[in-house]
């Protein structure tokens, strides 16, 4: 028999899936239970509210909603899974996750969260066992000042790759920390769509610098065009104001904008003319 706890669990969260435009399903299996609290509180202020329950309940929860094609979302289940709700976009709460989140050492067994990479340069070791060690895992060294470095960035792991006990152990070392404690993000649902972790991971920089690129080169297509908006308008007159100036040297139009230039020119072809005559 279920118990009235979880019945009213279950309506608890159907009631906030059936008014929250986002919804995601966060692992919280390796983020230790402080921290998880901390974020909990943080997301909180942020209007994000996340619930834990048993899989089946969560399940249950989502295939009981009124949202469309919502229930395939309980596939992305496992882990130690919750439920997160917000409202806005999933792209802007992947982001608050992972601006949320903090560098951990690999452990044995986890799952590459993205490639890991050992990175050319020296190293504090001396020669020793330690060359072959690195060579196991793909990494190759030269002995440089009484000490090793690394030749080349290495990829060690792909991502979704197993992290085995050997290469914890040597990215430790290395004082590399390739994994994130925080909740992580599985998949998120919005107005029928349900987007994987991977679609919602957007590099900022690099779009920002699109963004720039793409400003400047409409820019310049309205300045040739000659297709006036508030944006171009300046530079527009100051294009005008050029190509007249230019027209009036080579008329030449005697003007308040133009004597000095032709001045300038007629005293330089007349300084031309003079040395060609003594020559």
């Amino acid at each position: 028999m279920v118990s009235q706890t979880k019945v009213e669990l279950v309506k608890q969260l159907t009631d906030l899936v059936n008014t929250h435009s986002v919804i995601a399903i966060v692992d919280f299996e390796s983020l230790p239970a402080q921290q998880l609290q901390t974020m909990k509180s943080k997301l909180r202020g942020q209007g994000v509210t996340v619930v834990m329950a048993r899989k089946r309940l969560l399940a249950r929860a989502l295939s009981e909603s009124k949202q469309s094609e919502i229930a395939s979302l309980s596939e992305h289940l496992r882990g130690m899974p919750a439920l997160l709700f917000a409202n806005g976009n999933p792209f802007a709460v992947y982001a608050t996750l992972q601006k949320s989140k903090s560098a951990a050492p690999a452990r044995a067994g986890a799952i590459a969260p993205k490639d890991i990479m050992v990175p050319a340069g020296p190293t504090s070791f001396a020669p020793g066992p330690i060359i072959s060690e690195l060579a196991s895992i793909g990494v190759k060294t030269k002995v440089d000042g009484g000490k090793l470095s690394i030749t080349d960035d290495t990829t060690v792991a792909k991502e979704g790759d197993e992290i085995s006990q050997k290469l914890a152990e040597m990215l430790k070392r290395l004082d590399i920390k390739p994994m994130e404690i925080g909740l992580n993000l599985l998949a998120a649902w919005e107005g029928g769509f349900i987007f994987k972790a991977k679609d919602l991971r957007v590099d900022e920089e690099e779009y920002m610098g699109r963004f720039i690129t793409a400003i400047q080169y409409a820019t310049n297509l309205s300045v040739e065009a000659v297709y006036p908006t508030a944006e171009n308008a300046e530079m527009l007159v100051q294009k005008a104001f050029r190509n007249a100036k230019g027209l009036a040297l080579e008329a030449p139009v005697i003007s308040p904008d133009v004597i000095n230039d032709i001045i300038a020119r007629a005293y330089r072809a007349a300084r031309s003319v003079n040395t060609d005559a003594e020559l």
